[in-house]
């Protein structure tokens, strides 16, 4: 198990250059996949301080299953993998953004992309741009 240094208060948070993320109650951060080459948006999935520190050493995206309770690294039983180019950390460290090079669809579904849906501006449908409603 990985021990990160605990979060800073106020705007000491936002300004330190120690990594120090700030987990929520679950101990888990949110992770945000783009393609580090088109900057598409890929897919949202959480981190434990273990699946951050492995995806760190490792150079490939390893995530926390919330439903499985487990480790997984993107693409282990899929060959879909997140080969990690780069990974950032935002304002106050409550959530990451790893640029990635993608080896075929980052969706469980296929698709290039999880966003693969547009929602109506009513709020009451959702259309696959490019796909007949």
């Amino acid at each position: 198990m990985t021990n990160y240094l605990p979060p800073l208060a106020g705007t000491a948070q936002d300004e330190t250059r120690e990594l120090r993320p700030k987990f929520d109650a679950d101990g888990l951060v949110a992770a945000i996949a783009q393609d580090a080459e088109t900057g598409e948006v890929l897919m949202l999935a959480w981190m434990n301080a273990e699946a951050l520190r492995l995806t760190l050493e490792t150079g490939r995206a390893t995530y926390w299953s919330r439903s499985r309770s487990a480790l997984w690294v993107k693409g282990e039983t899929s060959g879909h993998t997140q080969a990690v180019v780069e990974v950032r950390v935002d304002c106050d460290q409550d959530a990451l953004l790893l640029k990635v090079r993608q080896t075929g669809g980052a969706c469980h579904t296929g698709r290039e992309s999880c966003f693969y849906r547009v929602a109506d501006a009513a709020g009451h449908a959702l259309a696959e741009p490019g796909k007949p409603d």
